[in-house]
């Protein structure tokens, strides 16, 4: 069952700027990443997906209702981190919890205590005199409280050093483990690889393509960067029936691609020459996704 889809989606601000012909879907219990530079559509596919603007074309649907007709209603069971944020005029982050504790006729107070301690945030402090980080912090808090079903995180870790980035996504994890639905965008791929269970990537306003973390990291085959300590064994190896992505020669170097059964056979054969070192070249997203725009970039050359 599709808890969120994005159909058709154009947004266009003119001048080329804006989300075209968006189509996502997200299922009950998936979490999903949307991961691009600073300016590419990450934020206008959410803020379509919360109902806050308009589309120019094409529909999104949040547990079957429409977002932008419906935005009071999906509100209340979304847990929102927003891209920008802006509080109201509070004195404290305690009141501003509170506020929220009211919206959302939520009683019991016990897991948005758990969230402030686990991200170490003093809600006492002037809302106004904040640090970005401890904005940050209470915005996560805010969102996180009410246990919801679905969670719509837009850059959920600007501002987080690296000890609470952490923090706050082993409690990502935890949500997703108990079944919520989380839509989080990033502009940082290792924050992907370690939550989601796709990713989608957009660039100038168009998803091009969507990858499958299970795929990404249960590869059929494996790539292993080889130092040799002779210029010999470096050339002898060369010889052998090996896949070579990657020749560096001033090294004597090489990269070899190799599937997954064959690498007791790589190991094996290295036994007769003299090698300095061998290591794992690990295939990650930013490489997947890399690759892709590679691709399209010399297909739009000779078309």
């Amino acid at each position: 069952m599709e808890t969120i889809e994005i159909k058709d989606l154009t947004k266009d601000y003119g001048s080329g700027r804006g989300v075209f012909d968006i189509n996502l879907t997200i299922k009950k219990g998936e979490m999903i990443g949307f991961v691009g530079t600073n300016g590419s559509g990450k934020t206008t596919t959410i803020r379509s997906l919360m109902g806050f603007i308009k589309p120019t074309n094409g529909h999104v649907y949040v547990n079957g209702l429409e977002s932008w007709e419906n935005a009071s209603e999906i509100s209340k069971h979304i847990g929102y981190v927003p891209g920008e944020i802006a509080f109201p005029d509070l004195p404290t982050g305690t009141a501003f919890l509170k506020s929220q504790a009211e919206y959302f006729n939520l009683k019991d107070m016990s897991y948005a205590n758990k969230l402030v301690s686990r991200l170490q945030l003093d809600p006492r402090a002037n809302l106004k005199r904040m640090s970005k980080g401890m904005k940050q912090k209470t915005a996560l808090v805010a969102a996180l409280m009410n246990n919801a079903d679905i969670l719509i995180l837009d850059e959920p870790t600007t501002g987080l050093d690296p000890l609470m980035r952490d923090s706050f996504l082993e409690i990502i994890k935890e949500e997703h483990k108990m079944g919520k639905t989380i839509f989080m965008s990033s502009h940082m791929f290792n924050e992907m690889e370690d939550t989601c269970d796709r990713v989608a990537l957009i660039s100038d306003g168009h998803i091009i393509d969507i990858a499958d973390m299970n795929a990404i990291r249960n590869r059929p085959c494996k790539d292993f960067k080889i130092e040799f300590n002779s210029v010999e064994d470096y050339e002898k190896f060369k010889k052998m029936d090996y896949t070579i992505v990657r020749d560096q020669k001033q090294y004597s170097q090489v990269t070899v691609n190799i599937k997954n059964v064959e690498i007791n056979k790589l190991f094996s054969d290295l036994k007769a020459f003299d090698v300095k070192f061998i290591s794992e070249v690990k295939y990650t997203l930013e490489k997947h996704f890399k690759e892709i725009m590679m691709r399209q970039k010399e297909e739009r050359k000779n078309v």
